[in-house]
């Protein structure tokens, strides 16, 4: 039976990656720093899940990992290094209690049609650490984009979930990180272009982050035609041209780390 909840392509939340993420991995390439944020928050794991995969971004290669996808077109994307990924979802995912030493999830938890039965599943199948690497709503305003794009921070704010609802929800010991984003990132999420503001005027940096999907296309057309005016003339600059020079921003990306 099909579930009403998935598209065509399979993608199970509320963007359809069948439309959007034919080209996600080249802009979205793991950045190492954060990846090895990501390796540390699994402590001495062997065997870790990594629930809503993707093309597989922030995979520790030395550990034994089992992904879980929903998306075809992410999965198909995926490298030839990397075990193929299993086609299911957060809210229902077919392990055995306590198969996992470790979880992780990156990038993805706003994507889950329910949170709350995601993360108690996430718990069910995992022994010890759950690491979340996601952005908190309450600091989106950091960011400069609210200036030039607002409905694309407004649908981040709608879609990510508050911070305190992961410790409710896995319960344990709960940690939250910040997590400084390098300038040269090579995660093209949109706080990773902090100081690279032209990069977003590239429509395939804009297509590879799924809030942009939710604006209708011309007001993303206006939007970078208002960034790219900006630019020209100098506002940018003269408002948040500092920014060029900062080695990391800490805006609202997270490392939520959480022990039984």
């Amino acid at each position: 039976m099909t579930d009403p909840s998935r598209t065509e392509d399979g993608s199970a939340g509320d963007a359809d990656y069948g439309v959007i993420g034919t080209t996600y991995s080249d802009f979205r390439r793991p950045d190492p720093r954060i990846a090895s944020l990501v390796r540390n928050a699994l402590g001495d794991a062997r065997t870790v899940l990594n629930v809503g995969a993707g093309a597989g971004s922030y995979e520790p290669v030395d550990l034994e990992v089992t992904a879980v996808e929903p998306s075809a077109s992410m999965r198909a994307q995926r490298p030839s290094h990397l075990a193929a990924a299993i086609d299911a979802v957060a809210e229902s995912l077919p392990f055995a209690d306590a198969t996992f030493d470790a979880a992780m999830t990156t990038f993805s938890v706003h994507q889950w049609s329910d949170l709350d039965a995601g993360l108690a599943e996430v718990r069910r199948v995992t022994r010890g650490p759950v690491a979340i690497l996601t952005c908190d709503p309450d600091l989106l305003d950091r960011f400069w984009l609210a200036e030039y794009a607002p409905d694309v921070i407004d649908t981040e704010r709608r879609r990510y979930p508050a911070i305190s609802r992961f410790a409710s929800a896995l319960g344990g010991t709960v940690t939250v990180e910040p997590v400084p984003i390098p300038f040269d990132c090579t995660d093209g999420f949109n706080e990773a272009y902090y100081g690279r503001p032209e990069a977003l005027l590239d429509a395939g940096a804009r297509a590879a982050c799924s809030a942009w999907s939710f604006v209708d296309p011309t007001t993303s057309t206006e939007y970078a035609h208002r960034l790219r005016n900006a630019l020209d003339s100098g506002e940018w600059d003269r408002r948040h041209g500092a920014l060029r020079r900062m080695t990391t921003f800490e805006g609202s990306l997270v490392l939520v780390r959480a022990l039984p």
